[in-house]
């Protein structure tokens, strides 16, 4: 059959929904909930196009196309639907996309992976993160008024981290120095949204503070999902900084689920699409209805599930934890 594309007349296969139509022709349409080759129900409408023919909106990745149908996918009016829609999402995803001691560094340095290798005992992978940052044996901290401790997450429920400190003692350790004189490697791109924790609850105050207890004291906060996050890359793409709505999410926040080897699950990250769901064999599952409603693992069928289940995963709430 053949139906238009942003007024280009193109073929449509048998079965192919309207998303995959558009994608096979160049047309790029983002999606959350949909991947290729899994099932999928639709859910979050990221992938919003407009029908012309009837003038509603519809979702692409379940649609199936009729002979002569007229779909939009970049108009102002599609634009803002998908970006409502993200914006929902968000508000109900409370996790730090970066750590905050990180987005202040005034030197760029990748203070959590620092800190992540310091508790791990991994001294010369901590070392070679400040080697990207500094020009050693130089630092740069001893006359840094240290905004990294004061924005310290930790700090919210007893001390920060001793950062410096800790910087000060994996310098000392007696590693080779990069003959590139550091100042090389990671950087923070300061334009890719940002999502924000918010402020710890009184429960998740105390929880964090009687479980979580690392060589460095450290919470790490930034998101380990966030590499193949599409939840943050679309948002960015949209021109989102922060979500127009507030958190309404129930979830304790960094409440880290090990699921089985390296994979973990974080609720709180969730947006609940249920590719996970729909592709377990008695694996995770819908818990509850409406606003209320979750996705789980019991703890009986964690062993049912394979780490390549995390690339399914949109947002990063499943997500495997490398060294």
């Amino acid at each position: 059959m053949v139906i238009t594309i942003d007024h280009v007349s193109v073929e449509a296969f048998k079965d192919e929904t309207i998303l995959e139509v558009a994608r096979r022709t160049g047309h790029s349409i983002p999606s959350l909930c949909y991947a290729k080759e899994s099932a999928h129900k639709s859910s979050c409408m990221v992938c919003a196009v407009k029908n012309c023919d009837n003038g509603q909106i519809i979702p692409s990745c379940t649609t199936l196309p009729v002979e002569g149908m007229h779909i939009e996918t970049d108009s102002d009016e599609v634009r803002l639907v998908r970006t409502i829609s993200l914006e929902l999402l968000l508000s109900d995803h409370r996790a730090d996309c970066d750590a905050p001691c990180i987005m202040v560094c005034p030197q760029g340095l990748n203070i959590e992976r620092m800190l992540h290798f310091y508790d791990g005992g991994h001294f010369e992978e901590a070392y070679a993160v400040l080697d990207a940052a500094f020009l050693l044996p130089q630092i740069a901290c001893d006359t840094c008024k240290a905004p990294c401790e004061k924005v310290c997450r930790r700090g919210t429920i007893d001390q920060p981290v001793s950062i410096r400190t800790i910087i000060r003692e994996i310098a000392a350790k007696a590693y080779p120095v990069s003959p590139e004189g550091g100042k090389k490697g990671w950087k923070l791109d300061k334009n890719r949204f940002q999502s924000r924790i918010g402020r710890f609850t009184e429960k998740e105050s105390l929880s964090l503070k009687a479980n979580i207890n690392t060589s460095s004291n450290c919470l790490h906060c930034t998101c380990a999902g966030q590499t193949g996050c599409r939840l943050r890359l679309f948002a960015t793409e949209a021109g989102i900084k922060r979500s127009r709505y507030e958190s309404y999410s129930a979830l304790p926040a960094m409440q880290k689920i090990h699921v089985s080897g390296k994979l973990w699950f974080e609720q709180a990250k969730c947006i609940r699409c249920g590719l996970c769901v729909y592709n377990s064999e008695d694996g995770f599952t819908f818990k509850g209805r409406g606003f209320g409603m979750q996705v789980v693992i019991p703890e009986e069928s964690k062993s049912n599930i394979e780490e390549e289940m995390a690339g399914l995963c949109p947002t990063g709430a499943l997500y495997v934890l490398e060294k």
